[in-house]
This record gives C-alpha cells, sequence and structure tokens, in this order.
C-alpha cells in the first residue's frame, strides 16, 4: 500500500501549506541536544543494514516490540540484524496512532525513497534495499546528516569523557559541526556510594585531580568544564527526578562527600542537600562562561528491576514520574537569579500536568537581558508526538511568547531521527494556520512566516551563539 505522507502531510489547510513549503521546510536544522555516538561521525561509520542504524539503541521501538508479545531475542537479544527488522516490520502495522507510525515512515520516505507501508509482507526487500542504500557516500552517517542540512549538533557526554573523537571531527572539519553537552549528573548520584565512589575515581584520572575532600571535586568539575569549554562546549544538561533547594545550610557538604567516600549510606534528604548545593556550584560557572543549561526533570527510571538486571538501563523502562515540581524549581532558579548567577536555561517537563508550571515558571526569570532568556523547552520523551507538541505549543503561547521560541530536538540515538524536526514544523505551521482559517490570528504571511522560521531556525542560532 502507498503511503499517506504526502507533500502536505499535517497541513490541514491552505495557509499552513504556505507556512510550512515557503518558511519552514528548507531551513538548516539546529539540534541542540541528542544522545548521538560522535564516534560515530568521526569515523564517518557505514551501517551494513538498517536494523544497526534504525533499532539498535531505540528504546521507542523496544517498548512496542515488547507490548506486541515480541520475544526479547528479537529485539536485544541475539537474533541477526535481519531477524529483528523483520519482527520490527510485523510490529509496525499495529503501531497506528502511536508516533512511531509516523516517524518510520517518514523516515523511509525521507532517507530511502521507499512510499510504501512497511509490513511483514514487504519487510525482506525493504531490508535487502535500504542495505544496499546505506553502501553510498550519502548514506553514510556524515551523508545522513547533510541530507537534512543538519546544520549544528550538541551530542550529550560525560565530564570523564576525553571528547576525543570531537577533537577528531574539528580536525577533520567535518560538516556539520559538533559540539559536545557537558552532562554531570554521576559527579552528584551520591545515593549509590559505591558507583558514586567508582565514578569519583574515573573523574581524578580524567581531571588529574586528587579527590579527597569535596572541593576536590568541586575543583575537578570545573576543571572539565573549562575542557570542554576549550573543545567547543557551551551547553550542559542535566536529567534529573526533580531540582531541590534549601533555603539555608542544613548539612554540610564535606561531611556529606567523606561519609559516601567510607560507603555510607545517605539518607534521602542529605542526598537531596548535596545533589542541590553541587549543582547550584556548577549552574554558577556556566554562568560565568556564558553557557546554556537545560534540566530534563520528571522521569522515573528503570522500573522493572527485573529486566534491568538482565538488559542495564536505558533499555525501554522508563516512564513519567508525578514528582512536585514547582517550589524546589522557583527556589534553585531564585536563588541562582538572585545573585545574577543564573544562565541561559531551558526547562523540560515530563508529565504533562506539569506544562503551565514550567511554562509560567519560565517567565519568572525572563530579565530582559536576552531575548527568551529561560525557556519552556520543547515537549520531551512521551510528549514527543503530535499531542505532546501541539499542547506544548499551546502553553507556551498562553503562558509566553511563542515567538521566542528555540524550536525541537531529536533527542535521539539514531542518525534517521532528524525528520521529527519536519514533523515539528509542520505542526507548528498547522497550528498557526488554523488559527488563520479560523479568523484568530490575521492573514499576514510574510510576518507570520518570519515567526515560523525564527522558531525553526534563527532563535537557536541566536540564543545558542552559533
Amino acid at each position: 500500500m502507498k503511503t499517506f505522507i504526502t507533500d502536505d502531510f499535517l497541513l490541514q489547510n491552505t495557509f499552513a501549506k504556505r507556512l510550512y513549503h515557503e518558511y519552514a521546510k528548507d531551513l538548516p536544522i539546529i539540534d541542540y541536544h541528542n544522545h548521538l555516538p560522535p564516534k560515530e561521525i568521526a569515523q564517518n561509520r557505514v551501517f551494513a543494514n538498517i536494523s544497526q542504524v534504525w533499532l539498535a539503541g531505540d528504546h521507542y521501538k523496544w517498548r512496542a516490540m515488547r507490548a506486541l508479545g515480541i520475544d526479547e531475542h528479537y529485539i536485544t537479544g541475539d537474533a541477526s540484524d535481519k531477524e529483528k527488522f523483520l519482527k520490527w516490520a510485523e510490529t509496525v502495522p499495529y503501531t497506528v496512532r502511536n508516533p512511531l507510525y509516523h516517524w518510520t515512515h517518514l523516515e523511509l520516505q525521507r532517507y530511502f525513497g521507499i512510499d510504501t507501508l512497511l509490513s511483514g509482507e514487504n519487510a525482506a526487500e525493504i531490508y535487502d534495499a535500504t542495505a544496499a542504500k546505506l553502501q553510498e557516500e550519502t548514506h553514510h552517517t556524515i551523508g545522513l546528516l547533510q541530507q537534512h542540512q543538519v546544520e549544528f549538533l550538541c551530542t550529550t557526554d560525560d565530564p570523564i569523557d576525553s571528547l576525543e573523537h570531537h577533537k577528531s571531527i574539528q580536525v577533520q572539519d567535518i560538516s556539520p559541526n559538533v559540539f559536545p553537552t557537558f552532562r554531570p549528573d554521576k559527579a552528584f548520584a551520591v545515593e549509590h556510594a559505591d558507583s558514586f565512589n567508582k565514578y569519583i575515581k574515573k573523574l581524578a584520572i580524567a581531571s588529574d585531580t586528587a579527590i579527597e575532600t569535596y572541593d576536590d571535586l568541586l575543583t575537578a568539575l570545573e576543571n572539565r568544564i573549562d575542557y570542554f569549554h576549550q573543545h567547543g562546549g557551551r551547553l550542559a544538561d542535566h536529567g534529573l527526578e526533580q531540582l531541590y533547594y534549601f533555603g539555608k545550610d542544613a548539612y554540610h557538604c564535606e561531611k556529606l562527600f567523606l561519609k559516601v567516600k567510607k560507603g555510607t549510606q545517605l539518607s534521602q534528604e542529605e542526598v537531596a542537600f548535596f545533589k542541590a548545593k553541587t549543582l547550584g556550584y556548577l549552574c554558577r560557572l556556566y554562568h560565568k562562561k556564558g553557557w546554556t543549561q537545560q534540566f530534563h526533570l520528571g522521569a522515573i527510571r528503570n522500573n522493572n528491576k527485573r529486566l534491568l538486571s538482565v538488559l542495564g538501563p536505558d533499555t525501554g523502562f522508563d516512564s513519567m514520574g508525578d514528582f512536585s515540581q514547582a517550589q524546589a524549581l522557583s527556589g534553585f532558579l531564585n536563588d541562582l537569579d538572585s545573585t545574577d548567577e543564573l544562565a541561559k536555561t531551558i526547562l523540560y517537563n515530563l508529565n504533562p500536568a506539569d506544562n503551565e508550571v514550567f511554562a509560567t515558571m519560565a517567565g519568572n526569570f525572563n530579565d530582559g537581558s536576552s531575548k527568551g532568556k529561560v525557556q519552556y523547552g520543547s515537549a520531551w520523551w512521551f510528549l514527543d508526538q503530535k499531542d505532546g507538541m501541539e499542547k506544548q505549543l499551546n502553553t507556551l503561547s498562553n503562558m509566553g511568547l511563542l515567538s521566542c521560541f528555540v524550536g525541537m530536538l531529536t533527542d535521539s540515538r539514531s542518525f534517521l531521527s532528524f525528520p521529527r524536526h519536519e514533523y515539528f514544523r509542520r505542526i507548528l505551521c498547522n497550528l498557526i494556520g488554523t488559527d488563520v482559517a479560523n479568523g484568530e490570528l490575521p492573514s499576514d504571511e510574510k510576518w507570520l512566516g518570519k515567526i515560523v522560521g525564527d522558531i525553526c531556525y534563527y532563535n537557536a542560532k541566536v540564543y545558542f551563539g552559533l
């Protein structure tokens, strides 16, 4: 069966079509948050088949396959790449109304020119056709990025990373521009003493700093921030259940650090205090460097302990949490702002119940020093779908200024995920076009087209100083 994805996919009126085709479609992409491996960019990896580039590491697809009753052997197990693809193809027709159904057919069409719907019946043929295409230079890793005019992308990197692959990318003068993002979550994960102490040893080596005290830990982290900055890093990112804030010093971080170093388990409140103080210190360093900080808040991770013990983390067993966010988020940001040390900030929520909380919280700390200094971030993870994007855009429009938004990102581990920017752009144009059709906005194509272009590309270019 032929695909349903036409040139006007998701565009439901004439004005929306003009906005997309004339003002959004051909803009370059700035993907300022993803989990792509820089090694594969530096080495311009050639994928042997579509399973390697499309299924490996994609827990969205894994969750869908498990829900359908497919054995783990065909998901993360020892089945061949072709067997795994065939099982995924059998799954796809059953993903109707899940964003995977749209993404799957967008990606097949945009990268491989396949305009038929994927199923078990045509899976073998599509597997062979895509495998052949992936051997062409246009479909090596760098070619896949260039096909979608990816101009800048920011990977997610641990402070202990040597950044050797980023260095290689820079030396080779590869296009697109690729920059590291500082992700220090493990550096204050004191709730797990054993893994924290193992990590601190690695951090000591990477920073060439003996870490015996809490001040040593802060020094080591500052050294790594300097190192990232030297190699193009201008963003930090944090994945937390929630932010923490203490109005006064209930504990002493040095004492807490030494307790953990001895293997002592801290109380929940002690853990929260340590995280709050350490993260606050880092945020002041980001401000000093002129960086942008991102906070991804609200995931409850590794829920299935049985399968976690078999497959490890990041394999598809995370979900939305229902943590209390507003009060601590306010206190944390206000503490930084009170000394004028609040860096540019992007807030992402995972629970849609927090949409209005995050959007209005962002507005509290815009001080006129820069356009959209504190951003209500794009729909993230489980919200990264049509309904979630529309709700995020509507909330931002109602509570703030949509025109200042820095737009979409992939948050992906796949080099085939960049049509998600197209997906977002179509949804954005349709939303505005529908308002025009309903008489809720003026039919000013030039002005609304400029706003669309700003959201899709130009705002991010200015915001991140690219």
